[in-house]
């Protein structure tokens, strides 16, 4: 085991990402399980923090295993050689990837209140998730980001499959990453407490955000 748990493993990224902390940057996690991650390189660089939402489309049948991911914005990636090894054709997953696209709207929506998205133009973001094994959701968060022309965008995560990581480093302006492994199979093998994240911790964890992030009222 690399880490204890997300709180753990995000503070352990938080100690590469020091030298963002005068860019006035944005942290995104993505929702749920990098957010706990994202939290604690927020509170180190002392960051607002949101979330960016992308959700993996399954296999038709098979719906455990990803061919692509869709993500706000209804920016999407499609893993094609995998398509081609398994016979899809991109009309085949037309269903799955309009469910995943309503899906993550409502989380959008649900985790912001009904708010809108964090103005990126300009701005120095980084993205936050707790591993990336074959990154799909990943690279279409990234290319729904890129949409919003943000100044600098950094991918963070405390581990990754090496070969995804160099796959998808030239689509970021940098990449940080605790533990780079190429015998990565599962996420949840570096992590001796590796809990699902609730939307309600989510939601618990950007108010917490929020509230360390709001300055003091001034005293009489």
């Amino acid at each position: 085991m690399r880490f204890i748990d997300r709180t753990d493993a995000g503070r352990q990224l938080a100690s590469l990402l020091g030298h963002y902390a005068g860019r006035n940057p944005l942290v995104l996690g993505l929702p749920r399980g990098g957010i706990p991650v994202a939290h604690e390189v927020a509170r180190a660089l002392g960051a607002p923090l949101d979330v960016w939402v992308s959700r993996k489309i399954g296999t038709p049948g098979r719906p455990e295993l990803g061919v692509g991911a869709v993500a706000e914005g209804g920016a999407m990636y499609l893993n094609r050689p995998l398509m081609r090894r398994l016979g899809l054709e991109e009309e085949d997953l037309a269903g799955a990837a309009q469910r995943e696209a309503r899906e993550v709207a409502r989380r959008a929506l649900r985790f912001r209140h009904g708010g809108p998205p964090p103005e990126l133009r300009g701005r120095t973001v980084i993205l936050v998730d707790d591993g990336i094994a074959t990154g799909g959701t990943v690279r279409a968060a990234i290319r729904s980001l890129r949409e919003h022309h943000p100044g600098e965008l950094i991918l963070a995560v405390p581990v990754a499959a090496s070969q995804s990581l160099e796959e998808i480093a030239p689509e970021a302006d940098e990449v940080v990453c605790v533990e780079a492994s190429p015998a990565l199979w599962a996420i949840g093998d570096w992590y001796e407490d590796f809990t699902q994240v609730s939307d309600d911790e989510v939601l618990r964890l950007l108010e917490s955000s929020r509230r360390e992030e709001a300055p003091a009222s001034p005293t009489r």
